[in-house]
């Protein structure tokens, strides 16, 4: 909470402090507070004793700080059991290759094939499937995105008529 006030705010707050309540007050005030806070955090630390006192000994390692969503779930999601597998898929998703092979086909280049996703590649295609070259990942042929591709032939389209309308 008080971790980004810096040198300059914490003068001006002693400045301020001295002209508010005066020199000869501030001392007494400075015990006082320190004082109260002392106390405030004896009482909470109490307070937890007695919680856990209550609930068992099976919640004899229960953390308060657990009670917030954020670490709740970031300890139950990064700990060392990855039972979600969500380790597999934060290392099998590359950005920047994903990026790469993006420019590489908007340039017209072809870009190098990796050996594994190029076995991938031939085998969810199989032997017998024949597939676009709009829609190979990296394969031998790459679209070229700057020429038009050949439009097919439409077929002649009757002519208008105005009363059927």
């Amino acid at each position: 909470m008080f971790n980004d006030i810096g040198a300059l705010e914490l003068l001006t707050l002693g400045v301020l402090a001295v002209l508010v309540f005066g020199p000869d007050k501030l001392p007494k005030l400075i015990q006082d507070v320190t004082r109260t806070i002392r106390k405030i955090r004896e009482f909470s630390d109490s307070a937890k004793e007695d919680i856990r006192t209550e609930l068992g000994p099976q919640f004899k390692d229960f953390e308060f700080e657990d009670l917030n969503p954020k670490t709740f779930v970031r300890k139950q999601l990064m700990d060392g059991n990855d039972d979600l597998g969500l380790k597999e898929i934060r290392e099998s998703f590359d950005l920047r290759k994903e990026l790469s092979d993006v420019t590489d086909a908007v340039n017209g280049r072809t870009p190098a094939p990796d050996s594994a996703d190029s076995a991938v590649n031939e085998s969810a295609a199989g032997p017998a499937t024949t597939t676009s070259p709009s829609l190979t990942k990296t394969g031998d042929t790459t679209p070229d995105l700057l020429k038009k591709t050949p439009q097919q032939a439409q077929p002649e389209r009757p002519p208008f008529d105005a009363d059927a309308t």
